[in-house]
């Protein structure tokens, strides 16, 4: 079941979206159909100006020069410090160059140098003013024309993601359209090289002056520096690099700085020295307390004499202990090896002795020579922090002239650059394609032109059509009156004209309009015959009155039998005996349609009487002959008898019940109001199948609202294509009893070409109806 469901919402949708898609192929190709004129006469009309166009405009030329902005060329002949390489351009400044070439100044730089202000393409004279003269106004006012003349025909573009500018000029001659472009093109680069030139020479005599001021400003530095000097006692030292003059890279270093320097550095010698020696003193009075068997003494001392004397005592050790080994002790060679060895050992003391003195003595000096130094050192110290305050002066001073010093060189080099650039007569720019005369015209492109007016006309097309069709207003199909209106459309009746449709015989109109699908009404019971015998026979002056009876085989015919079966039908939902036929203006043909109506009604063997009771305008006494003497308004008058007012039409059958007026009624309403006009419609509901009442129109009077209540059905006429959609609307919906009353709604009038735009063709048409003949 869910599956089933789905599936049956899935076809709705397709259905609603085919019907959706239907409607709106429906209402595009009505739309053509209606406005097809327009759609053809538009764009021809478009095409014919634009042919004219192409016609009236001169042929214009279109040259371009080809512009390239590179720097590379000028950097590799410029000495700058920066390293060489191909630096890419940036893009604002390309940018820059257009709106440089787009310049006004530019531009007159062209005009005076081609001398276009004496060109009659560029002074206006070309042919648009022939009265004109190249010579009018002053040399001024013509070059401005000129100038005017040339920017509004010069373009200027970049192409893409280069550094190329393509530089275009229209003309209506393909020379002066190339002589144009390369002139700006030249003049771009004269330009480039005067502003280079102006531009360097002003920046020149600037460096100049500015340079001449910082060699004064160097110069009064460099005395101040020596006044300070001279005035303070400072000097110098001498030397490449200590010198004082201008240019020094470095502050000069002055005497005490360099004593005070020297001197330390003595110092630091001296301690060292004094050090040294206390060092040795004190290893040599360790030495003395040790023994001189010990290896450490000739080791340490590393003393010739020493050593060989220490050499001497090992060998008499070594000899004695052999004796005392061998002859004991006490023996005399034993002993006198002692005594040798003691005196080897004395001579080692004493000179230990002497090496002690001397070392001593080193000590004593170096003690007092760094003593002397540490007090000259405090001397140059203290004499220092005195003039401390002098040197920081002279730092000031030397400080300022280097940076005058520094600055004088800087601008030095850049005047110097400067001046080397004045050299140079480049731009950045070169002419890579120069313009040559084009062959071909480039406007106007005709293929262009053409393609614009077409699209331009078939919008325009497109547009009045659609304001034709929004500003109608005025009912053309009968879905558009169904959806107006709220009501059904019967019938829509074709505007009657002779050749509508061969108009048939008598005997074939009665056989063609009396078939058997509408039964018989019988009469009511108890209602009395229409008398025939002695009644006024009457016929229609008016062919168009009873044509839907003399023209059988028609489309005229076949709406108004749309008409009978409707109300044939509703007699089976409710009473549809008597029919108002009114309308919401004058002049829509309700009268017309109600003869026409009651005539076929009648003809088909229903008792029929049409009864006039438009009391301010009556027209069926003037369409009958013989002219009718009597009317209703006598009946109810109580005058004449109703059967003596009415008369008779006798091919048909149809009764007529006119009226008469000799002058206007004041109260019309009240007439159709009256419980005697009810009465009359009463008596002839006993008489007759159907009472075809020909009420007048409801928008400008008010009898119609009088007798709704009296009127079973209401058929309402709308003349096609010219009574307005919001007059009916307003008329008829805001007569609520009216509307519900609505047997539906009648179309005259129709032109049925027109009509087959707004509805399929081939529906409206006769040649089916011939052909079942």
């Amino acid at each position: 079941m869910d599956m089933l469901a789905r599936r049956t919402l899935v076809d709705h949708g397709r259905d609603e979206a085919s019907g959706s898609m239907s409607a709106l192929i429906d209402q595009v190709t009505g739309l053509v159909r209606r406005q097809y004129r327009v759609f053809l006469i538009v764009p021809a009309v478009a095409l014919a100006i634009g042919l004219l166009y192409l016609l009236i405009t001169p042929a214009q030329y279109t040259a371009t020069t080809t512009l390239l902005i590179d720097s590379t060329t000028l950097r590799v002949l410029q000495n700058q410090l920066q390293p060489q390489g191909d630096v890419p351009l940036d893009t604002l400044q390309v940018g820059s160059q257009v709106e440089i070439l787009a310049s006004r100044k530019l531009g007159l730089a062209v005009v005076k140098d081609l001398h276009l202000a004496d060109d009659p393409e560029f002074s206006g004279t070309n042919g648009w003013n022939p009265f004109a003269s190249p010579a009018a106004g002053s040399a001024e006012e013509r070059e401005q024309r000129a100038l005017d003349e040339f920017l509004a025909h010069r373009s200027i573009a970049r192409a893409d993601k280069t550094y190329a500018l393509n530089i275009s000029y229209t003309s209506k001659s393909a020379a002066t359209a190339a002589k144009v472009a390369n002139a700006i093109a030249e003049a771009y680069i004269d330009d480039q090289l005067g502003a280079k030139y102006q531009t360097v020479t002003r920046a020149g005599a600037w460096l100049q002056d500015r340079i001449n001021e910082l060699k004064s400003k160097a110069a009064a530095a460099d005395r101040a520096v020596l006044d300070f000097k001279e005035k303070n006692n400072i000097v110098d030292l001498g030397g490449a690099g200590a010198s004082s003059t201008a240019g020094a890279s470095t502050f000069s270093r002055l005497i005490g700085e360099q004593q005070l320097y020297e001197l330390n550095s003595q110092l630091a010698t001296a301690r060292g020295a004094t050090s040294e020696a206390k060092a040795r003193l004190d290893r040599i009075e360790q030495v003395q307390k040790m023994d001189v068997s010990e290896g450490a003494v000739a080791d340490t001392l590393k003393n010739d004499v020493i050593t060989r004397l220490r050499n001497q005592y090992i060998d008499l050790s070594a000899r004695e202990a052999n004796i005392s080994g061998r002859y004991g002790a006490d023996h005399t060679a034993a002993a006198n090896l002692r005594d040798q060895m003691e005196e080897i050992r004395r001579n080692i003391r004493a000179e230990l002795g002497r090496i002690a003195g001397s070392y001593r003595s080193d000590y004593e000096i170096a003690r007092t020579r760094q003593e002397s130094m540490e007090r000259s050192l405090a001397a140059l110290v203290s004499e220092g922090q005195l003039t401390n305050r002098d040197r920081l002066g002279l730092a000031e001073l030397e400080s300022s002239a280097k940076v005058y010093h520094t600055l004088f060189d800087n601008f030095l080099q850049r005047y110097m650059e400067a001046i080397q650039q004045q050299s140079f007569p480049i731009t950045d720019a070169r002419i890579i394609s120069p313009a040559v005369a084009p062959a071909k015209k480039s406007k106007p492109v005709t293929s262009l032109v053409l393609a614009i007016s077409l699209s331009l006309g078939l919008m325009a097309g497109i547009g009045i059509a659609a304001l034709r069709e929004a500003v109608d207003g005025v009912f053309r199909t009968a879905r558009q009156v169904e959806q107006e209106l709220g009501a059904r459309c019967l019938s829509v009746i074709p505007l009657a004209s002779a050749s509508a449709s061969p108009v048939l015989p008598r005997s074939a109109a009665v056989m063609a309009a009396d078939p058997g699908d509408l039964p018989a009404l019988p009469p009511p019971q108890g209602a009395p015959e229409p008398a025939t015998s002695d009644q006024q026979r009457y016929a229609f002056s008016d062919s168009l009155k009873r044509r839907a009876v003399d023209d059988p085989i028609s489309v005229f015919t076949e709406a108004f039998r749309a008409i009978k079966v409707s109300a044939w039908l509703q007699a089976n939902v409710r009473e549809t005996k008597v029919i108002g036929i009114t309308s919401t203006l004058p002049s829509e043909g309700k009268s017309t349609v109600a003869a026409n109506l009651a005539a076929l009604m009648a003809d088909a063997g229903r008792r029929v009487v049409l009864i006039d009771a438009d009391l301010r305008n009556p027209t069926l006494a003037r369409s009958l002959t013989p002219r009718p003497q009597t009317g209703w308004l006598e009946v109810l008058s109580g005058k004449l008898d109703l059967a003596e007012a009415t008369g008779l039409e006798p091919t048909t059958g149809l009764a007529l019940l006119p009226l008469l007026l000799t002058e206007a009624p004041v109260h019309s309403d009240e007439v159709l109001a009256s419980q005697g006009f009810r009465d009359l419609l009463e008596r002839l509901r006993q008489s007759y199948d159907y009472i075809i009442v020909d009420l007048p129109p409801l928008a400008p009077v008010v009898d119609v609202r009088a007798i709704v209540p009296a009127i079973d059905s209401f058929v309402f006429v709308v003349e096609w294509g010219a009574t307005s959609v919001k007059t009916v609307r307003r008329h008829l919906l805001a007569e609520t009893e009216l509307h519900d009353r609505l047997l539906g709604i009648v179309l005259n009038k129709a032109n049925l070409r027109m009509l087959e735009r707004f509805e399929q063709p081939g529906i409206y048409q006769n040649g089916y109806y011939m052909r079942g003949g």
